[in-house]
């Protein structure tokens, strides 16, 4: 199983020194990945967590990142398809995978907060058509050229879109969703499945399953689909959930590697550790010097390679 990280995105660690620092950090200790989030806005009055109140958008922290890498690959996780035309994604992604050398993942949400879609002139409804319509036209715009393609939601005029992207048919495109009707969607059209950071990873076997049937009943291999986790780690915490028992990816450095293992047994085929969920790393009031210097003993600490 691959081993990925949560780049400095939110809060107090998310500057342009520690992108780099991070970065290149990573890519040197072995992780396979970087990855970014996306938040819009957050509501006056909300109750949400701090790592949501100040966040760097995905693409710029990617390109960004980009730029101070080589090796270690770039993944959204993700960008929520209502907000954006797919015509325009599609020529960002296009972009980063080109200036990246071909090293782009791009995970799409549906979205679910009303005042993020008010922001955004997006459409609430049908979101789960829209969204499976939106990873063709992706498809159809990063392949052969000239690009067309005619849909119930989306049109794309013939012509030239360019430049393609390096990886062939374009990034991979993953999917994230809890719902199972969202987990049988990841079968039928994604590369992948992503999950969120409020998944139940004690349970994650039984989505993991869905979408391997899904996939298996649209004819398609079961075992070609990324299964890509998002761990929120807790460190050094005793973290319970409602029943008492301690949470996955909380604890030590040997608990953690434990859990590491045992999710790649359930099917997960990458782990990425963000820290952005962590208070005292990606909330906007931690303190910038200690957030980084947490967040570097727990990198160092969990590196696949010493």
């Amino acid at each position: 199983m691959n081993v990925g990280f949560g780049l400095p995105v939110s809060g107090a660690w998310a500057t342009p020194d520690n992108i780099s620092r991070f970065a290149t950090l990573a890519e040197a200790s072995g992780y396979s990945s970087l990855w970014t989030f996306q938040r819009l806005l957050v509501p006056q009055g909300s109750a949400m967590e701090p790592v949501y109140r100040s966040v760097l958008d995905p693409i710029a922290a990617m390109a960004y990142a980009a730029a101070v890498t080589s090796r270690i690959r770039l993944g959204v996780a993700v960008i929520n398809a209502p907000y954006v035309s797919p015509g325009y994604l599609a020529k960002q992604a296009a972009s980063v995978d080109v200036l990246s050398a071909g090293r782009l993942d791009l995970g799409l949400g549906l979205g679910w907060m009303p005042e993020e879609f008010e922001l955004t002139g997006a459409a609430m409804d049908r979101r789960g058509a829209r969204t499976a319509e939106y990873v063709r036209v992706l498809r159809a715009i990063w392949g052969e050229q000239p690009a067309e393609f005619s849909g119930e939601f989306y049109q794309v005029p013939r012509g030239m879109v360019l430049p393609r992207p390096v990886q062939p048919g374009g990034p991979p495109v993953l999917l994230g969703g809890t719902a199972p009707v969202a987990l049988r969607r990841v079968g039928r059209v994604a590369d992948g499945w992503v999950t969120s950071s409020r998944a139940d990873l004690s349970r994650i076997s039984e989505s993991i399953q869905i979408v391997h049937e899904a996939a298996a009943a649209a004819g398609r291999d079961p075992s070609a689909l990324r299964i890509i986790c998002r761990g929120v780690v807790r460190w050094e915490e005793d973290a319970r959930d409602a029943e008492g028992h301690r949470r996955l990816l909380s604890g030590g450095r040997e608990q953690i590697t434990e859990d590491l293992t045992w999710l790649a047994g359930q099917g997960v085929t990458e782990v990425f550790c963000d820290l952005n969920w962590d208070p005292q790393v990606g909330a906007p009031d931690a303190d910038p010097a200690a957030a980084a210097d947490r967040a570097a003993t727990i990198l160092s600490a969990l590196a696949p390679v010493s």
